[in-house]
């Protein structure tokens, strides 16, 4: 899949095919069409859990920005840097309506 480039504006959701199983804090999610999976750590976690309740990426940094010390910045760089490799992996997709940007 060619790369797109995500912005804070873009909402996503996750892909019908994808599970999600949590242990002590890390998850794994798995692609079932594919066979692709994915490792995450106790913030990529945090991520997805905010992608499951809303999808809204502006959103999910203004939650993540409440409950992690880390500056505005790099916490919006690496949202989308998770997103982009997730989408990139169809563990995510586009919220019906939203066009990427090649």
């Amino acid at each position: 899949m060619p790369s797109n480039k995500l912005s804070l504006q873009d909402t996503i959701r996750i892909s019908d095919d994808v599970v999600f199983r949590q242990l002590e804090g890390e998850a794994v999610i798995l692609n079932l069409e594919t066979g692709v999976y994915f490792g995450l750590n106790e913030a990529g976690t945090r991520i997805w859990s905010l992608l499951q309740e809303d999808g809204s990426l502006e959103r999910v940094v203004d939650r993540m920005r409440n409950e992690y010390a880390v500056s505005a910045e790099a916490l919006q760089e690496d949202i989308l840097r998770l997103v982009e490799q997730m989408l990139e992996k169809g563990l995510v997709r586009p919220a019906p309506g939203v066009a990427l940007q090649p």
